[in-house]
């Protein structure tokens, strides 16, 4: 049986994985983090799609393939041969999960329906996501990331006030929706253990994008309009300062976030002690919240004056220590080469046998105390024998004549 060194929290649960790129991948990844036995079935001569990102000669899996299969096993099966795809529908009556985002129509043009796997195991859970939700006008269209924080409204409220619409850096249209999927997936198990039944789940990634945006849904509630850009304010209207602010050296990450509540006044004060400005309490255009609305300007300049006499990470200590909310902008290289997320085990340096060294993201949740072990991601069809025979118990001789006649087997190259 796999060993997916997960948390044990879903051992014995086996997830038959057909995704692909990012928003499936993210799901599969926390169900094997969590302990579940994830059997990523893939074509035998490319492979999942998002191991050849970055294309090399010869061939290694990209790092943004690495990052969405740890602790997955890989089998490669050709769906197009009948012997094939009756394997995957033989898995499919032990499997308890099985997961996809392929286009619109594409699983079920394979014979792998929800129809047809739901006939032959009346308790799967059947997870589907789409870039846009049943029924709505562009049900077939294909989304990428982009495509749906473009759609689902992240983009509208991400940059300045007065610039053009933003892409947010962080991929809520693919990692943020396979986390939803995730969530409705363990609330399908829990439900089955009552009704020994499964469930079809299905997600648009537009439609996702609307749970990452209530708060500017809220604010349109209120006002009857769109909810605006805010560059790095607060949307719903700050309490000012609640900024970036330019730190020295002055590169591009040399910036550090204040924020003062309005949930606690006594932060500006506070921070005008920090900064050496008590000649400014009390001051009427700053005295109240309303007073710093109308002149935050003016005090972006004052606490800009500040900010740049220090490094980012001589501020936050300063600002934190005072009992501010700030924070250092941190760029992804001095994330990677800090030890204290490898000391607390978020980040697990490990081997991969294809690429070698390789700093891996875990869950970041704890379970007293302890976090997911990462196991590499596998390569292409590393598994398949040994799954074939966890699962449907074929023999070494049975998967070596399946390998021959090319049914079954790895052929990246």
């Amino acid at each position: 049986m796999a060993d997916s060194m997960g948390l044990g929290l879903l051992t014995g649960v086996r997830v038959l994985d057909l995704t692909q790129f990012e928003a499936g991948t993210s799901c599969t990844q926390v169900l094997a983090w969590l302990g579940a036995d994830v059997a990523k079935v893939e074509n035998p001569k490319t492979g999942d799609p998002g191991r050849r990102v970055g294309s090399t000669k010869p061939h290694k899996d990209d790092p943004y393939f690495l990052m969405y299969n740890s602790n997955k096993r890989s089998i490669a099966v050709n769906l197009k041969d009948p012997r094939g795809l009756q394997l995957v529908k033989d898995m499919a009556k032990k499997a308890d999960v099985f997961m996809e985002n392929f286009a619109p129509g594409a699983i079920e043009r394979l014979g792998l329906g929800y129809d047809v796997l739901s006939a032959i195991n009346p308790g799967i859970i059947y997870g589907q996501v789409k870039g846009f939700g049943e029924g709505s006008p562009f049900e077939k269209n294909l989304a990428f990331d982009m495509i749906a924080q473009a759609c689902g409204g992240t983009m509208s409220i991400t940059g300045d006030p007065d610039g053009k619409p933003i892409k947010p850096g962080t991929t809520l249209g693919d990692t943020g929706t396979g986390m939803l999927m995730v969530i409705s997936i363990l609330g399908a198990l829990y439900k089955r253990k009552e009704t020994g039944k499964g469930v079809r789940l299905n997600v648009g990634m537009q439609d996702a994008m609307l749970h990452y945006i209530r708060n500017s849904m809220a604010v349109t509630s209120k006002t009857g309009k769109a909810a605006p850009r805010a560059g790095a304010g607060s949307i719903g209207g700050g309490n000012p300062p609640a900024n970036i602010y330019p730190c020295k050296p002055g590169g591009p990450n040399d910036y550090v976030y204040i924020y003062t509540s309005r949930a606690n006044p006594n932060h500006w004060t506070k921070l005008l002690e920090v900064i050496g400005r008590t000649d400014l309490v009390g001051n009427p255009k700053f005295d109240t919240r309303e007073a710093r609305v109308q002149n935050e300007a003016e005090i972006d300049e004052i606490l800009s004056e500040w900010t740049r006499k220090h490094t980012k990470y001589e501020a936050m200590e300063k600002v934190g220590a005072a009992g501010i909310p700030a924070g250092a902008v941190r760029d992804t290289l001095e994330l990677s080469n800090d030890p204290d997320f490898v000391n607390r085990r978020t980040i697990q340096p490990i081997q991969h046998p294809g690429v070698g060294a390789f700093k891996a993201i875990t869950w970041p949740v704890s379970f007293n105390g302890q976090k997911a072990t990462v196991q590499p991601a596998p390569l292409l069809g590393a598994n398949t024998g040994e799954v074939l025979g966890d699962w449907l118990g074929l023999d070494s001789a049975q998967v070596s004549a399946l390998t021959n006649d090319k049914v079954v087997g790895p052929q990246l190259s």
